[in-house]
């Protein structure tokens, strides 16, 4: 399940999906809508992956929810959002049964199911298999991408954005001489 790039905005029914970053904001789209707006630095934003569900003993990330929920309907659809709040409160209490009552309001319910529909629908809560390996064969494989790495002599990128230059001619600054050039 990636959730990378999925994001919650306070006040703005649904979750959105981060297409671009602009000088001041992010380019978001809908994905109730499919629209895209601009979701400025003033705007409570979250990521879905930082976000956890109040409990009695500690928090549960978000992504252990839905990787849950995912299994306890299969795969499919869960109830809708828009049913009478005791009913998915008890589903809830299924999903997670040490939820914190007084923390977790009815809205957050409400919400967790409406967000779980649209990333079904989206397709992004895949449920991955992942195949327990030795500790040897992950080794091996860090090294096979180290040298994979070494052998392309590329810049291997940080993950900061580079930002190029529109025009092909730059100009070129004179450098500065340091000491007075007084009486020559």
């Amino acid at each position: 399940m990636n959730l990378k790039g999925i994001i919650a905005i306070s006040g703005r029914p649904g979750i959105f999906k981060v297409i671009t970053q602009g000088k001041n904001s992010v380019i978001v789209e809908s994905m109730l809508d499919k629209k895209r707006f601009p979701a400025h630095a003033t705007e409570k934003i979250s990521t879905l992956e930082d976000i956890s569900i109040f409990t009695i003993d500690e928090d549960v990330k978000l992504v252990e929810v839905l990787a849950k929920m995912l299994d306890k309907y299969a795969g499919k659809e869960a109830p809708n959002h828009k049913i009478e709040l005791p009913a998915l409160e008890k589903e809830m209490g299924e999903i997670v049964p040490n939820y914190d009552k007084d923390r977790v309001y009815g809205s957050d319910v409400r919400k967790l199911f409406q967000w779980y529909y649209l990333l079904l629908k989206a397709d992004l809560l895949k449920s991955e298999t992942v195949v327990e390996e030795s500790d040897a064969s992950d080794e091996t494989l860090k090294k096979v991408k180290i040298k994979k790495e070494a052998v392309s002599k590329k810049p291997v990128s940080t993950g900061a954005p580079i930002k190029a230059s529109k025009s092909s001619n730059s100009r070129k600054v004179a450098p500065v001489k340091t000491g007075s050039s007084r009486g020559k």
